[in-house]
């Protein structure tokens, strides 16, 4: 979609939010569904069953909703269940079905539910509805089909596909020496079943709506970005959970950063698939053996990788909430912070649970906010260090309990390091405004916000026509991180127009009452890079995040220029290496992206 000769917006501009359902007046708030709180294999005494409140919506048989369509198919054996009616009123007045492994129609509520969980987490951080990064189907808003029996396999994964996105929930016979303490050997395993993994592929897809170039498999860190945030969000997931959080509390007698039935993902998965353990785990195994903590190292496979950064979130966390819960153990215990040997004591256990979960819901919020502070692409993960020490700062200047220090400890001890930045103190961390003083963008001054399909289309367009009119200005280039096509920094190569791949709007409440309205809006370039000295050729991208205040005056401009430092030669090192050679191929001179990133990405380890 072209505006001019100057620059183009990009299908992401008349893309609608995935729009949740509207409550009416008389509706419920919640609708209340039985769902296993971590997977099967979890004894019941530790939370193994929870109710989990779903925002209401009407649902179709399947359930259908207004986000989601659970699909009855399954794929292996090419037969269709019956769909779960959760409108039922037998069903409904019973929370839903009763949990159980064999009963499909359990598996289905299962999936809706979790998924309808994660996105509300979400809307909530980002202020916002989420976006799918597919089209609107024919009459009808678009919606990411479930399908919880869609293969014969120890594997789940998102994917998008001609008619839409779909996430994939393979399922499969255990070995016969599970090391869990519930799965019968050579029984069924259903991915369908575990939390930590319908919260982590859902979280791909709602990540690959707000930022599609995140899927482009660019770099290392690109990859294991994808990986790692999907997995701090199911970690955290964890932590709604009352029963499972004060269960763990009890068997770690309130060490927390030392929790592996809370730090653990994918449990049940991998006790049952040979590994003799969780799949994925959120604390330094390394570490607690007394070798070195695990670095930062891009040559890592994209999971361990990946799990570097995990692990500096969670420490982080665990160091905070040792601050913050160091009184109640010096008050319970007369003051010297020692328990004599055993549980602690009941009232202990609760105010723990509740300050453990109501930390890790600050920290996903600033995690999931972070996304919105990242560059559009080529994202680094010292990158997303800045973006979240300037996603918290932005709404909570003071820091009475260091988040943003523990934050910063704990990536400094993994190698973890952003570029550019002259110190690790918080002012050098945060993202700035533009380096020159830029007039604000007058056409975007009052911001108007819709709900209303039609209009809320009209608007994103208006105001991405007034954005790419005033970035692509030739004075304002550099300072986007675009370039113009004769600029002689390109050596030969070509690029394209600049294009405004999204553009969207947030309402945050701040602590103080007021409501924080910002625009954020990515602005992107393709560099195309012709074949030499027996290279295929390639292309990559640059560009920037704006965000910009209700006055239209521009707050933050986090580029990544088509131009920088050895940007070229490192993008091409990859695609050409041995670990690029997974997601890309050359074809005709050329190196493009092997199709189904997810699926490729989760064939090892996943």
């Amino acid at each position: 979609m072209s505006e001019g000769s100057g620059f183009v917006l990009g299908p992401g501009v008349a893309r609608l939010p995935a729009a949740p359902y509207r409550r009416k007046r008389g509706d419920p708030v919640y609708r209340p569904l039985r769902i296993y709180a971590v997977d099967p294999a979890t004894p019941a005494a530790e939370g193994q069953v929870a109710v989990l409140p779903v925002p209401y919506e009407p649902l179709a048989p399947g359930p259908v909703g207004a986000l989601f369509a659970v699909d009855n198919e399954d794929g292996s054996l090419g037969l269709r269940y019956r769909r779960a009616d959760l409108d039922d009123p037998r069903v409904l007045i019973r929370d839903g079905y009763e949990p159980c492994q064999s009963d499909p129609r359990f598996h289905q509520q299962m999936v809706y539910a979790v998924a309808c969980s994660v996105a509300e987490t979400f809307r909530s951080a980002l202020g916002r509805d989420i976006n799918w990064s597919f089209e609107d189907r024919p009459g009808e808003p678009a919606k990411l089909l479930l399908q919880p029996h869609a293969f014969l396999g120890a594997n789940a994964y998102y994917d998008k596909t001609a008619d839409g996105g779909r996430i994939c929930f393979g399922y499969y016979r255990a070995d016969q020496h599970p090391t869990d303490r519930v799965t019968l050997p050579g029984g069924y395993v259903f991915a369908c079943l575990s939390h930590d993994v319908i919260a982590h592929e859902l979280t791909h897809a709602i990540l690959d709506g707000q930022r599609s170039r995140f899927s482009v498999p660019i770099s290392a860190d690109v990859v294991a970005f994808h990986e790692a945030f999907a997995d701090l969000v199911a970690l955290f997931q964890h932590f709604t959970h009352k029963e499972v959080v004060r269960a763990a509390i009890r068997a770690s007698r309130g060490d927390i950063g030392r929790s592996a039935f809370l730090a653990e993902l994918a449990c049940q998965i991998g006790h049952t698939g040979g590994r003799g353990a969780a799949l994925r785990s959120a604390i330094d195994r390394r570490d607690a053996r007394g070798m070195p903590i695990p670095q930062y190292d891009e040559t890592l496979e994209a999971h361990e990788l990946g799990t570097v950064l995990v692990a500096a979130v969670f420490e982080a966390f665990a160091t905070v909430f040792e601050r913050k819960t160091a009184r109640y153990l010096r008050l319970a215990s007369g003051g010297t912070g020692v328990f004599p040997p055993g549980e602690l004591p009941q009232e202990l256990q609760g105010l723990l649970a509740e300050s453990a979960s109501r930390l890790a819901g600050h920290f996903l919020t600033i995690a999931i906010r972070a996304v919105d502070y990242c560059p559009p692409t080529g994202l680094r993960l010292g990158d997303y260090l800045r973006a979240m020490i300037t996603a918290d700062h932005d709404l909570l200047p003071d820091d009475p309990w260091g988040y943003r220090e523990a934050l910063v400890d704990a990536f400094r001890r993994r190698n973890l390091y952003p570029v550019d930045v002259a110190s690790l103190s918080e002012d050098a961390l945060l993202w700035r405004g533009p380096a020159t003083p830029l007039a604000a963008v007058a056409e975007l001054a009052r911001l108007q916000f819709s709900n209303e399909r039609v209009a809320g289309r009209a608007e994103a367009r208006r105001q991405a026509v007034a954005l790419g009119e005033f970035v692509t200005s030739p004075e304002h280039l550099q300072e986007f991180g675009l370039v113009a096509p004769n600029d002689p920094r390109l050596a030969g190569d070509e690029v394209g127009l600049p294009v405004i791949a999204s553009i969207r709007q947030s309402l945050r409440a701040t602590p103080d009452g007021r409501v924080s309205v910002t625009l954020v809006a990515e602005v992107i370039q393709e560099r195309r890079v012709a074949a030499v000295d027996g290279a295929a050729a390639f292309c990559y991208h640059g560009g920037s995040t704006v965000m910009l205040g209700p006055d239209g005056e521009i707050r933050y401009v986090i580029s990544k220029s088509l131009v920088g430092a050895n940007r070229r030669e490192r993008r091409l090192r990859f695609i050409a290496g041995e670990a690029g050679a997974r997601y890309w191929r050359r074809e005709a001179g050329r190196y493009v992206p092997r199709e189904h990133l997810f699926r490729l990405l989760h064939g090892e380890g996943k």
